[in-house]
């Protein structure tokens, strides 16, 4: 997977499409990641205590990743992700400007 956490992503499908957020959480496994104040629903929660209400949350759900692009943090793009060797080491490259992203 190309994108982790900390990275700036952009949603390019969905209710969201256009917004961008920092990540949350990555979910390799299921291929998903968490975008902080997006994808957001409703979520009613029960009162916990005798003489409480009830409330309605917004949570946040996971994305795939297929809906994301990562934003470029040198050229301020959305861009696909290539990677480069630099000796023994393996860096993500930006496709449009070959800035290095943040590891």
């Amino acid at each position: 997977m190309r994108i982790k956490k900390n990275d700036t992503v952009k949603i390019i499908v969905g209710k969201d499409s256009g917004k961008s957020g920092k990540v949350l959480k990555v979910f390799p496994k299921e291929k998903k990641i968490l975008v902080e104040g997006l994808n957001l629903y409703k979520k009613r929660v029960r009162p916990k205590k005798q003489g409480e209400k009830g409330q309605t949350v917004l949570v946040p759900r996971p994305l795939d990743v297929s809906n994301v692009m990562i934003v470029c943090p040198n050229c301020a793009k959305t861009v696909r992700v290539g990677s480069r060797f630099d000796g023994e080491k393996k860096s993500r490259i930006c496709k449009k400007c070959s800035a290095t992203l943040r590891e």
